[in-house]
């Protein structure tokens, strides 16, 4: 059974920075490519960044570009978000997802992945 789970969700102000953090068991970690999604109440989940299996490639939505760090560890099976520069606008609850792409694509839809944790609060004061 495939488990995900985010941690390390919470309040802070703008300007500050959070680090969230997913575990994952139940899958060969490193053959996932791993992403994290989020949505802010009344609006669709949307993509913020992913990183390839042996986190070689990671690409991020334009709109935390610059702000957003995700990295992988595959021998602890946890894939991490560093939000740095936090804005209101981030404020939404982020998911954790794994799947498998065909080559090439930058993943960036949901549709590419089969596995998904129960999301973690983030919420950003001004």
């Amino acid at each position: 059974q495939v488990r995900l789970v985010e941690s390390g969700g919470g309040l802070v102000q703008a300007g500050g920075s959070l680090r969230l953090s997913c575990a994952a068991s139940g899958l060969t970690f490193s053959s996932y490519t791993m992403g994290w999604f989020r949505q802010a109440p009344g609006k669709e989940r949307e993509f913020v960044a992913r990183i390839s299996g042996n986190g070689g490639s990671a690409y991020y939505a334009d709109s935390v570009k610059g702000r957003f760090t995700i990295s992988r560890d595959n021998a602890k099976n946890t894939v991490d978000l560093q939000m740095d520069s936090l804005k209101p606008e981030d404020t939404a609850v982020y998911y954790c997802a794994a799947g498998i792409p065909p080559l090439g694509l930058k993943a960036t839809m949901d549709i590419f992945y089969d596995y998904w944790g129960q999301g973690t609060q983030v919420t950003v004061s001004s």
